[in-house]
């Protein structure tokens, strides 16, 4: 398409057509705006046309704006005013919808005078995900088309609807009953014709009333909604007040607004986290690779892990053998993937055929390893301990075929180590899957030293397959995630010893954005993960490690969290979600006495401040030894496995923004209590000193 127009403008009979074909989603680059205004002027301009269908080639309508251009100076023409040429045609436009219509393809939609979408079209207008809100006339033409309430429902959620629910709503007018969109827009325009039906614009439409007890309502709800994000209740404001304006005058409101909310910091991080995703997967060394062949997955383990990944494993397409230690327990995993997908089904995410057919003829559990000798790639999900997973890949490597991917899904442990157990390590890869499996969206991949660059690949692919980020990591203990978890946890346990409640701690990081706090995630998990990682480290703990003598107890105690009933919560009937127990503030107190600690308050900020700085410089080491190749990779492992703000980026990113200097100052200051603990990284040191940035570094694995 080189030297080409995007957009190309051709009569049949008394049909203009006009199409859009920018792949791979169709964004509305500047090419295609200047495309798109061209077509419209050529329309008024053809004697012959007394009707036009807007569609577009490839799998998707307009997925949106191009966002590679946010940040740059604007090139002519702007979105909104293409869309009101659109609009202003004398001759009727119909948008034919297919695929995705997202953002400002939805609303240049809504600047046509009809729409028409084929089975499966998905709309909706996502732009509060990216710190925005609608700017080419989507706050003031949506609520015209569906009614303020579901406008305001839309916008400020960014959910995406279905055809139905959009013909339901009076977003569109009709469901087509084939899947040609072009071929759908032409039977609409030619039904328009013989009705002799004319322009039909929702910017001369009235604006709907806005009831200001409705509107209350909404705001309570996306102020609970929003937790802290700017862009929502910005576009619920803008809602309101530009439709109580002459549709002119609500436009160029929504254009302030939206222009006033590209510069907010949480724009950029917004952005930021979008594009961190997509270079997640680029890697510069796989350029020419090939993955290995994957059709059939064996699991070994019918936990909850092992359920899980066989569960995503099935609705990605894949054929899963799972492998339990006896049948018994196999019927019993079986049982709990059967679960898993009956989830999926009552949540609309799965066909009731397709789950019985996965069930049926692309799933087997067994009690004997010999069903894995043929599988493409193995994954081993079993207890977390080094020897039980040397032993389980001794047997994988007598009885997989040759060129099969072993995978292990430990959380901590030296894949290296695991790998040496067989006479084939370049086979050998960690997968680390989050739980639940097949809901967390976030898999660590983890290169040990002679993992070869095909298997690399393949478990690039294979996360792609699942739907899954995948996140290249080096080997080491914890990898990225659960490496900086320790770090920053720390901090909180530190902070504990000295005079914090749990408590504060939690409410202080729940504050910051977290939706939950590390003593709320430790009872979730069960206390008695994080005492295993202990003891597991003890024998080679250095003298000068504080140690959370509370967090032992608790689980000495039988206190494991949610599911013993107590943790550092009490989760009862009245309380399901769990509530302080004051036995833990007696608890604390004897502890500090054992110690000879006088405990102090920690305010909010500083409870914030030293979780943060133990996160950041924990990132920054990772960074400095090349466990990651950039630090985008550890903001999407944090945002997509630990439940931080996405809205402020990711911690790397975060840290940026806030000053390097200013973090390793708060360092220098707590390490005067605690040297061993708080030793700044020497990159963080370094950047902070030359006012760099840890987006600027590049440790080699990066595509350009």
């Amino acid at each position: 398409m080189a030297g080409q127009t995007p957009v190309t403008y051709r009569r049949e009979g008394d049909i203009a057509f006009i199409e859009i074909d920018n792949p791979p989603v169709n964004a509305l680059s500047a090419a295609v705006r200047q495309g798109l205004a061209e077509a419209v002027a050529r329309l008024a301009d053809d004697p012959d046309a007394r009707i036009a269908v807007l569609s577009c080639a490839g799998r998707t309508f307009i997925a949106g704006a191009d966002i590679s251009e946010f940040g740059k100076p604007p090139v002519p023409p702007s979105l909104p005013d293409v869309i009101a040429a659109i609009e202003a045609s004398e001759n009727p436009v119909v948008a034919a919808l297919h695929g995705t219509v997202l953002g400002g393809g939805l609303e240049v939609a809504l600047g046509a005078h009809y729409r028409v979408a084929v089975p499966g079209t998905r709309m909706g207008m996502p732009e509060v995900t990216l710190g925005l809100l609608p700017g080419a006339g989507g706050t003031q033409r949506l609520p015209r088309a569906v009614g303020i309430e579901a406008a305001i429902d839309l916008i400020t959620s960014g959910r995406r609807i279905g055809a139905g629910e959009a013909r339901r709503l009076g977003l569109i007018d009709a469901v087509a009953k084939g899947t040609d969109s072009r071929a759908a827009g032409e039977a609409e325009a030619r039904r328009l014709l013989n009705q002799g039906a004319g322009p039909r614009r929702l910017g001369e439409a009235e604006a709907p009333a806005a009831d200001a007890a409705m509107v209350e309502e909404w705001r309570r709800k996306v102020m609970k909604s929003a937790r802290g994000q700017v862009a929502p209740m910005r576009a619920l404001d803008t809602i309101v007040e530009g439709l109580a304006m002459p549709f002119a005058g609500g436009m160029a409101h929504e254009r302030r607004a939206f222009m006033d909310l590209m510069q907010t910091p949480e724009r950029a991080a917004l952005i930021h986290a979008f594009f961190a995703e997509r270079r997640a997967a680029q890697q510069d060394d796989l350029t020419g690779v090939s993955p290995r062949k994957l059709d059939r997955v064996g699991i070994i383990g019918g936990g909850t892990m092992g359920q899980g990944i066989a569960a995503a494993a099935l609705t990605a397409g894949l054929d899963v053998t799972l492998v339990e230690r006896d049948q018994p327990s196999a019927g019993k995993a079986a049982a709990g993937i059967g679960k898993m997908l009956e989830g999926a089904v009552k949540r609309g995410k799965l066909a009731p055929e397709a789950r019985d057919q996965m069930l049926s003829q692309a799933f087997r559990a067994a009690a004997a390893y010999d069903a894995l000798a043929e599988v493409d790639l193995v994954i081993e999900a079993v207890f977390e301990d080094l020897d039980v997973k040397r032993e389980v890949f001794r047997t994988l490597d007598s009885i997989c075929r040759p060129g099969a991917v072993l995978a292990t899904n430990t959380s901590y442990l030296d894949v290296n180590l695991i790998a040496q157990a067989t006479l084939r390590p370049q086979d050998v890869i960690g997968l680390h899957f989050f739980s639940p499996a097949n809901v967390m969206r976030l898999l660590e991949i983890v290169v040990a030293d002679c993992t070869a660059l095909d298997v690399v690949a393949t478990a690039f692919a294979l996360a792609k397959r699942m739907g899954k980020i995948g996140v290249r990591s080096g080997v080491c203990d914890g990898f990225i995630g659960n490496r900086m978890l320790l770090a920053y946890r720390t901090a909180a346990d530190h902070m504990v010893l000295d005079g914090a409640s749990p408590y504060d701690v939690d409410q202080a990081i729940v504050g910051f954005g977290f939706p939950m706090g590390p003593y709320q995630v430790g009872d979730l998990a069960g206390l008695d993960i994080g005492y295993a990682t202990r003891q597991r480290k003890a024998p080679t703990r250095d003298a000068r490690e504080r140690v959370p003598v509370f967090a032992d107890r608790l689980v000495e105690a039988g206190r494991l969290g949610r599911k013993t009933g107590r943790g550092y919560y009490i989760y009862d009937d009245q309380s399901l979600q769990g509530r302080p127990d004051p036995e833990i503030a007696e608890m604390l107190d004897g502890i500090r006495r054992e110690l000879g600690i006088t405990p102090r308050s920690f305010t909010p900020e500083e409870i914030q401040s030293r979780y943060m700085a133990a996160m950041v410089n924990e990132g920054a080491q990772i960074l400095d030894e090349g466990i990651a190749a950039r630090a985008s990779d550890i903001d999407v492992v944090l945002l997509h496995g630990y439940g931080f703000p996405r809205w402020k980026g990711g911690p790397m990113h975060w840290a940026d923004a806030l000053g390097l200097d200013r973090i390793t100052a708060n360092i220098a200051r707590f390490a005067q209590e605690d040297p061993y603990f708080w030793q700044v990284s020497p990159l963080l040191a370094l950047l902070a000193d030359q006012g760099g940035k840890l987006a600027d570094v590049n440790t080699g694995k990066d595509m350009k």
